[in-house]
């Protein structure tokens, strides 16, 4: 990019499990907890702010541009436009991405943006016969229709339609994530074992950042339960407890004959919200911010749905291109935990020869991915991965773990849901 986009700081609520401690609050609740808690931090005056961005996937009904919600729960002005992004998985770095484009192009110099998610609240829905069914009811005028009408109902229009797995699959290829997962594992020979001890690493690690107080740096606590007045501090997806042996007992669950992927060795389905302040790093300067870090450059990339998984691989690959840059470069390496075996088969296809000649036409490999410092703190398997708010999520830990470690460069990517993948090269200073 011609210049940086100064990351002046950023915030998340705890992320919990769905159906658990955030369950009362929706997507636009927890948004609003962050962006309210940065513009605390920050003491950032709203005269200045241009426009606030937001990522989401499971837009609720109720709020159909949920950043324009989530800007009026948090207080903000009413004269301060907003809008939401979705890119699927990557919805919180496409806000991140957006607000800098249009600050590169001039359009303003100063953004709130971020992603938010409650698959708690993910509904379920009628099915058609049962929708059928309501509308011939309604529509009938007379005894005699209505009675006809009821007449014709069966107990099957009753199975609902689920919409977090309606949400999952992909329309294209008719396949949900999981079992994309499954073709990674079985192209690259990831046997389960070794999707179980990366499992079992990722609890490991965030376990001993939440003991060690590393994640509380980067989260404001949410009241839980509206009714008992809780305060949720901390994310309640690692286990402190997990061992091998109690993931190697888990059944396959998208291939239950032949499969390897399991609910211990992929992500959860999780709430959670982050909040970032993003402005043109001269304004940064003027306004006297020492920024958290910068961004440097982006990519997206898109590929086969059937493996999505691989998206950091083709987004990383048009990222060094862009940027110049090596794997080499990277000091902390976020790429979100989707699944264990999504995770190392890119690691085998990050350094294979022959993936790089078929997909991006080199005769190199597009670098090593260093397992030392990926996701050092556990990642999404243990911590979960609200669709909208992870992508946003892995910029500001890539950042913060960067300054406490007083390194300077770092990459953060994931995969996408339907074929895409997502990377930024963020610097710190």
């Amino acid at each position: 990019m011609k210049e940086r986009i100064a990351i002046v700081d950023g915030i998340r609520t705890p992320m919990a499990k769905a159906g658990t401690v955030l369950k009362d609050l929706g997507a636009d609740d927890l948004g609003a907890v962050a962006v309210r808690e940065l513009l605390k931090r920050t003491q950032i005056s709203m005269s200045y702010v241009d426009e606030l961005i937001f990522g989401n996937v499971a837009t609720p009904a109720h709020a159909a541009n949920i950043a324009r919600v989530i800007a009026m729960k948090a207080g903000l002005p009413v004269d301060l436009p907003a809008f939401t992004v979705s890119r699927n998985c990557a919805s919180g770095m496409e806000s991140i991405t957006t607000a800098g484009h249009k600050i590169l192009a001039g359009e303003g110099k100063i953004y709130i943006a971020g992603g938010t998610e409650s698959m708690s609240n993910i509904p379920f829905f009628f099915n058609r016969k049962m929708k059928e069914f309501y509308s011939d009811l309604y529509r009938s005028r007379s005894a005699v229709q209505k009675i006809k009408t009821l007449l014709s109902f069966r107990f099957r229009f009753l199975k609902p339609e689920i919409g977090v797995v309606q949400g999952l699959t992909d329309p294209i290829s008719g396949k949900i994530m999981g079992e994309t997962a499954e073709i990674l594992a079985k192209e690259f020979n990831i046997s389960r074992e070794k999707q179980d001890i990366f499992a079992l690493s990722s609890h490991q690690k965030a376990v001993r950042a939440i003991q060690g107080g590393i994640l509380a740096r980067e989260i404001v606590p949410v009241p839980g339960d509206l009714n008992s007045g809780r305060v949720i501090k901390d994310d309640n997806g690692p286990r402190e407890n997990q061992t091998l042996d109690a993931l190697s007992k888990l059944k396959p669950y998208f291939d239950r004959e032949k499969g390897s992927v399991t609910v211990g060795n992929a992500s959860s389905l999780t709430d959670g919200a982050c909040a970032l302040l993003i402005m043109e790093e001269k304004k940064a300067r003027e306004l006297g911010y020492i920024p958290l870090g910068y961004l440097r450059e982006y990519a997206y990339a898109s590929l086969d749905p059937e493996h999505m998984g691989f998206g950091p691989v083709h987004a990383t690959a048009a990222l060094l291109k862009k940027s110049g840059a090596s794997m080499k470069d990277f000091e902390i390496i976020e790429l979100n935990e989707a699944f264990a075996a999504q995770v190392l088969a890119c690691e085998k296809a990050f350094a294979s020869t022959e993936y790089a000649k078929n997909s991006f036409g080199l005769d190199h490999p597009v670098g090593e991915l260093d397992m030392d410092i990926l996701n050092v703190n556990g990642g999404a398997i243990a911590l979960g991965h609200p669709v909208g708010m992870s992508g946003a999520r892995l910029v500001l830990h890539t950042l913060k773990e960067l300054k406490r470690r007083n390194l300077q460069a770092g990459l953060a990517t994931l995969c996408v849901g339907g074929g895409q993948g997502a990377a930024l090269f963020l610097e710190v200073e």
